[in-house]
């Protein structure tokens, strides 16, 4: 059934929560409708905005009887930018929706009968948690965030997610509309150092004048600039530092990442006679811990950034080794036979090569963290019917405020 042109607004009743962000419910012909900022029960208003064979998609157009547990949006720019999903929720409902979506996750696509989902680890910080904030800019110059169509950039006044430092920094961002940049990364150190990142069009950096502390890099598609201040920003975890450049990830909620660490170490079996591979390894967040506990490590990551990184916060460990390269390349050349693997994947999650490397070695301990349950779920089937078991699936909400969750799912297999 296909709806006509005046026939796209529909009174509905809420059903339940989505992953993505969203809520569904569904249309008179039956598809499922999946729409962002409403709660169970509330009945609703929409605009069919898109539409598909089996679903549809709609925006918001007014909620006529708003659930119970509905509270005030924090920031003027909810439903606009496209940066928070759940400032209509309290806290204690984000983090039960998002470990029944985890569950659900696992239950539909990894085929997990019942997925025993451990009881989602809090954020200390509900608001002000991220030490790293990208902001787009506009054709006026002012700092912004992505619509939600992923398209239009939104000038902001008021965003209530960046650490102090950051939140009185932004703000104050000038940027010529005719300089070319077209993204600014900010990023504050442990130390409170502030570092900002310029991304344009231009081979080379623009003029800038500055009236605060702060280290300023210009990255192009040729080369990267430091016009002024540190190379890097130093990031500590658990008592570790590490140099993490403009180009390399690391975990914007360090509150959240010293708890993931802390529960990586407690629950995976390290001795002198351990092998651990350390797949995506990134700037060394899980090596740094592990390159002490065990025999040998081997790290992977593509990132040369995070490569550069990596080798000088590890360089001190003589049993550590660094591939550079994708672990889908590496893999195969590798003369390692591992104990205990760590995969850290993006979004995407794991490519077929590498889950074929993990079911055909001798691997007995598995830890895959992730930032998608949906991939996450598509994974763990895939490992699961190459022979590993899975133990324990532990989330963490790094992202309060927006549909994100980071997962540790820990797997066994039994020695050949």
């Amino acid at each position: 059934m296909s709806l006509s042109k005046e026939n796209t607004q529909f009174e509905l009743e809420i059903l339940d929560f989505a992953y993505g962000g969203n809520a569904f419910s569904r249309l008179p012909d039956g598809r499922p409708v999946f729409v962002p900022f409403t709660m169970p029960g509330e009945r609703v208003r929409v605009s069919v905005t898109t539409e598909f064979k089996d679903y549809c998609n709609a925006q918001l157009e007014e909620v006529l009887k708003p659930a119970p547990g509905r509270v005030a949006p924090r920031c003027q720019h909810f439903t606009v930018c496209g940066g928070c999903h759940y400032q209509h929720l309290l806290y204690q409902q984000q983090l039960e929706v998002k470990q029944r979506i985890v569950a659900d996750q696992l239950r539909r696509i990894g085929k997990i009968t019942a997925p025993a989902v451990n009881q989602i680890i809090p954020s200390a910080d509900e608001w002000q948690y991220r030490s790293t904030m990208q902001f787009h800019i506009s054709k006026n110059g002012r700092p912004g965030f992505r619509a939600g169509d992923g398209k239009t950039v939104i000038e902001v006044n008021e965003c209530y997610l960046p650490i102090k430092g950051i939140d009185k920094l932004w703000p104050r961002l000038d940027i010529d509309a005719q300089s070319g940049i077209r993204r600014v990364m900010l990023r504050a150190g442990s130390d409170g150092e502030l570092l900002a990142a310029l991304e344009g069009e231009s081979n080379l950096p623009p003029e800038f004048n500055l009236d605060f502390p702060l280290s300023v890099h210009y990255l192009s598609s040729d080369r990267d600039y430091l016009l002024a201040g540190d190379a890097h920003n130093l990031m500590t975890v658990n008592g570790v530092n590490f140099m993490v450049s403009p180009r390399s990830f690391f975990q914007v909620n360090l509150g959240q990442a010293c708890k993931m660490v802390n529960y990586v170490l407690a629950n995976v079996d390290l001795n002198s006679a351990v092998s651990a591979l350390d797949l995506y390894s990134g700037v060394g967040l899980f090596s740094a811990f592990l390159a002490p506990r065990v025999k040998e490590l081997i790290a992977v990551e593509s990132s040369a950034s995070a490569c550069d990184d990596f080798a000088a916060n590890l360089d001190f460990y003589d049993n550590v080794s660094l591939y550079v390269g994708g672990a889908e390349q590496v893999l195969p050349g590798l003369r390692i036979a591992p104990d205990l693997v760590i995969v850290d994947p993006p979004r995407a999650g794991l490519m077929f090569k590498v889950v074929d490397y993990l079911v055909n070695s001798p691997v007995t301990q598995l830890v895959y963290v992730s930032c998608d349950p949906a991939t996450l779920a598509r994974d763990c089937w895939r490992l699961t019917q190459g022979g590993f078991t899975i133990r324990s699936i532990q989330p963490f909400d790094f992202f309060p405020q927006t549909y994100h969750v980071e997962c540790v799912v820990f797997l066994e297999k039994k020695k050949r």
